[in-house]
């Protein structure tokens, strides 16, 4: 057998590169994580880390109108979770810009305010739609550990061919390991079983036994065991929105008409909704010069 001090030139440069390959090919290590960094992480999936979010965009709880049920019923399940106590996955799911991702970090900030001193906060980490593949890896890194995390995904969906959705059901079951008490699973999407309706229609009509075809696909969100809804909001919903933006951010102004003009904007937009009601409000204090501080007091 030829060993290394006789090998050809060629042959050592062939191993070396075979060499190389394989070291681009493996992932990368696992950077360190350290939990206390903050209150709020996105999963960062190219070194598989976490990256601290030291500030959340978020909206304060009390500024959320028309989701009163939803509001209160995530709430509870959270103070449960956050105590030890079992507690649900939940999928919130609905109209577009209803408070749902909105509605999800507001909780976690009322939860961690009613933290005890001394006590560790539970976590948000965000993970995006297209890392979802990735959850295992980030449940290995939380598994066993004394702290508490929310894994919030935003906005998820699958579509035609893609079959991440059978690595979330595995996790949301849990597997032979069954899911870690120390983590919950919270997901906004505006579809209520996470897939197209034409696909689910398809799958109906062409399969030989509809209701076994469409079964693996439509259970996905059989493993969240709380369901929010989110409707879209009417007049009265919308322009208490408005107001309670206006009264929190200081931004009454005599030379306002401030539902007329959140009304006209509404029509332009096409539709009525928080999200609408926000980018109204960022255009008023834009045009009144000023900053959107909550008022203190």
């Amino acid at each position: 057998m030829t060993d290394t001090a006789s090998a050809s030139p060629d042959l050592l440069s062939a191993l070396d590169r075979i060499a190389s390959a394989l070291e681009r090919m493996a992932p990368p290590p696992a950077a360190t994580i350290d939990l206390d960094a903050a209150d709020a992480f996105v999963w960062v999936s190219t070194n598989r880390s976490l990256q601290p979010v030291p500030r959340v965009s978020r909206v304060d709880i009390g500024l959320l109108e028309g989701v009163n049920l939803a509001r209160d019923q995530l709430l509870e399940n959270t103070r449960r979770f956050a105590a030890g106590l079992p507690a649900n996955n939940a999928l919130l799911w609905g109209a577009r810009g209803m408070g749902k991702s909105s509605l999800v970090k507001a909780v976690h900030a009322k939860i961690v305010a009613e933290t005890p001193a001394g006590h560790r906060p539970i976590k948000l980490i965000e993970i995006h739609r297209e890392d979802i593949s990735q959850l295992p890896d980030l449940l290995a890194v939380l598994r066993g550990g004394d702290t508490r995390a929310l894994l919030f995904c935003d906005d998820l969906s699958f579509d035609h061919d893609d079959t991440d959705y059978k690595s979330l059901k595995a996790v949301l079951d849990g597997g032979i390991e069954g899911r870690p008490d120390e983590v919950l699973f919270y997901a906004t999407s505006n579809r209520r079983h996470l897939m197209p309706r034409d696909m689910i229609d398809n799958e109906r009509s062409t399969a030989i036994n509809p209701s076994e075809a469409i079964e693996e696909k439509v259970s996905l969100s059989d493993r969240f065991g709380l369901w929010l809804g989110f409707h879209a909001c009417d007049q009265k919903t919308y322009l208490a929105m408005v107001h309670g933006y206006v009264t929190a951010y200081g931004l009454g102004s005599k030379d306002v008409d401030v539902e007329r003009e959140a009304l006209a904007w509404a029509q332009t937009r096409g539709g009525r909704s928080g999200r609408v009601a926000w980018q109204y409000i960022q255009d008023l204090a834009g045009r009144l010069g000023r900053q959107l501080e909550t008022r203190k007091g």
